[in-house]
């Protein structure tokens, strides 16, 4: 059975950046793409444990919600496996093999996305300027909707991290960050989790 594009059901407003109509994620249509979080890559990432720590509770709080998450691994024969503290919050079947920098030209991964039954993605992960952003232009491709967890996305250098976030603005992908992300998520300070939430974020 095809999976039905996100664009087909999803009013273009949504995607108009910098319109009147800029786009906002909720919990119960977004999924979290976490990429190549990986064990070999990121002793050399700048600010990493930063990086990951704040992946780590953004899994948790999707978790919390009900958000779909799935992350990816760039040959991870050579790279290795995800970092652990990340991988103890995944099941195996949420891993996405690769050799593709756009995970969504990897044979297979488009479908393996679409089984979250998201229109929205928030991604991060590293590196930001390679398959964080080749990947976040593939989504943006198929139909859904990006949004960016600036804070929680790393590169080797710095300028070459700006300069992928900066290309992905271009692209039309909407910068958030993870706390900005966990309350647009909750929506209301009456949310039943909302306690849960909050003890989340204060670990930053």
């Amino acid at each position: 059975m095809s999976m039905q594009n996100p664009r087909d059901s999803l009013d273009e407003g949504r995607f108009e950046v910098g319109s009147d109509r800029v786009p906002r994620p909720v919990a119960t249509d977004t999924g979290l793409l976490v990429v190549d979080m990986q064990t070999g890559l990121l002793p050399v990432i700048s600010n990493s444990w930063d990086v990951r720590d704040r992946i780590e509770r953004v899994i948790r709080a999707a978790r919390v919600l009900g958000v779909p998450v799935r992350a990816t691994e760039h040959c991870a024969d050579a790279i290795g496996g995800t970092d652990p503290l990340l991988r103890a919050q995944l099941a195996d079947d949420e891993l996405l093999a690769k050799r593709s920098f756009d995970a969504m030209a990897e044979p297979g991964t488009a479908g393996r996305l679409g089984t979250m039954g998201r229109r929205s993605v928030a991604i991060c992960g590293v590196e930001a300027h390679v398959c964080v952003a080749q990947t976040a232009l593939g989504l943006r491709a198929a139909g859904y909707c990006v949004f960016l967890l600036e804070d929680a996305c790393g590169s080797r250098h710095e300028n070459d991290r700006e300069a992928g976030l900066a290309r992905l603005h271009q692209a039309g992908c909407v910068p958030m960050t993870v706390e900005a992300m966990v309350f647009e998520w909750l929506g209301h300070a009456d949310h039943p989790r909302f306690r849960d939430l909050l003890a989340i974020i204060k670990e930053a």
